[in-house]
């Protein structure tokens, strides 16, 4: 069998060998199955796998009537994913929509502007996929790209980005008071659990795509992404529309605790409150909360 080369010239492994930090190096070298290498994260094992599927099902149940209720009262549901990279976005919302009937549930995941939308509004094009009447709407990165990876590589200028930072709050507000139910998701992972993944990835040929320039680009700039997102934040953190901080260096919490976030904040008929028990504090957090880097 041939074999696959590595994505980017190993750029990702060259990285981990020669500029990553020696001591979060020695903590993943060390680090035994199924532990987790955040000092920051609460638990210091992932969790076990019969113990997510016992939690999950009730909540998959509960996703199912909200849908219904969705559908049967035309209600209008967003929610936005954000994140660092490999912080476990697209999982998250493929467990949410594996048992949804397609039709009322779409993943948004846009890829980089045209040159025509470049030209538009800013929030234009994100305009075309919020939800309709009877939808759900889950976006694998938002306009807050606008926040993050285009303000860390200089792919906006600083006025678009304060322009966008008086723009967002506002325009999430016309959203709620239109009737949206607007849930907003930050993934927080520990660096040295990224490059973990990142190595997985770069290790896997089925996982390649998930891999881009800007991953590479970005490996660099964790001190950058980290003051940029408390920036968004500062600026975009709103009563109308707060942030939820969801730990996610164990995958399976982080998939629960999305999953129950979306359960608790709509009104949806028959919901059984004892099925889906509440979010863990440790988990989900306040913006406020969060330790810096959380390395």
């Amino acid at each position: 069998m041939n074999a696959f080369p590595a994505p980017f010239d190993g750029a990702i492994s060259k990285f981990y060998e020669s500029d990553f930090p020696k001591e979060l190096r020695k903590r993943l070298e060390k680090a035994k199955a199924k532990e987790v290498l955040s000092t920051a994260y609460p638990y210091e094992r992932e969790m076990k796998r019969g113990a997510y599927e016992d939690e999950m099902a009730p909540l998959q149940i509960e996703l199912q009537k909200l849908q219904r209720w969705v559908k049967e009262t035309d209600a209008r549901v967003l929610v936005l994913f954000e994140g660092r990279d490999a912080a476990g976005k697209g999982g998250t919302i493929k467990r949410i929509v594996e048992n949804l009937n397609p039709r009322g549930a779409r993943i948004v995941a846009l890829s980089k502007p045209s040159d025509v939308e470049r030209g538009q509004w800013y929030f234009q094009r994100y305009v075309a996929h919020l939800p309709s009447p009877g939808e759900i709407s889950l976006f694998d990165r938002s306009w807050y790209n606008r926040a993050g990876v285009e303000t860390v590589m200089g792919f906006c200028d600083e006025a678009e980005r304060d322009r966008f930072f008086v723009q967002a709050p506002a325009f999430e507000r016309m959203l709620v008071e239109d009737g949206v139910i607007l849930l907003k998701i930050f993934l927080s992972v520990g660096r040295a659990e990224q490059m973990a993944r990142f190595l997985k990835r770069e290790k896997d040929p089925l996982k390649h795509w998930k891999l881009s320039p800007i991953d590479v680009a970005a490996l660099a700039k964790w001190d950058d992404y980290s003051a940029a997102r408390d920036v968004m934040f500062a600026r975009t953190h709103t009563p109308e529309a707060p942030w939820r901080v969801i730990r996610a260096d164990c995958k399976k919490r982080a998939r629960l605790a999305a999953i129950r976030l979306l359960l608790q904040q709509t009104p949806y008929a028959l919901k059984e409150v004892s099925q889906i028990d509440a979010v863990d504090s440790q988990i989900v957090i306040a913006p406020s909360e969060l330790q810096g880097g959380e390395e």
